[in-house]
């Protein structure tokens, strides 16, 4: 099974697909210097099978890649931060 990890700019989310099918998103604002994550979904037909997991680590690793910091105002991905202690150095 394939997974693709996108920033979708104009959703503004990020989106996770597995072999093309959509899985879930992370819906974000963007801040000053920050994306603020507000809302993430997992399709219930994917849920279980760590979509979440993997979506919050290719979103927040794209967001460490360009230089920016996060505000987890959405619970799935505060508490994936805090269970990921790697992470935390991106929370302002």
């Amino acid at each position: 099974m394939s997974t693709e990890i996108t920033d979708n700019a104009g959703k503004s989310r990020y989106e996770i697909r597995l072999d093309g099918d959509l899985a879930g998103f992370a819906q974000y604002e963007l801040g000053d210097g920050a994306v603020i994550f507000t809302h993430t979904e997992v399709d219930p037909a994917f849920e279980g099978k760590g979509v979440g997991g993997s979506l919050a680590r290719g979103a927040l690793d794209d967001v460490r890649g360009r230089g920016l910091s996060v505000v987890p105002l959405c619970p799935f991905i505060k508490k994936w931060i805090d269970k990921h202690p790697d992470y935390r150095d991106l929370v302002r």
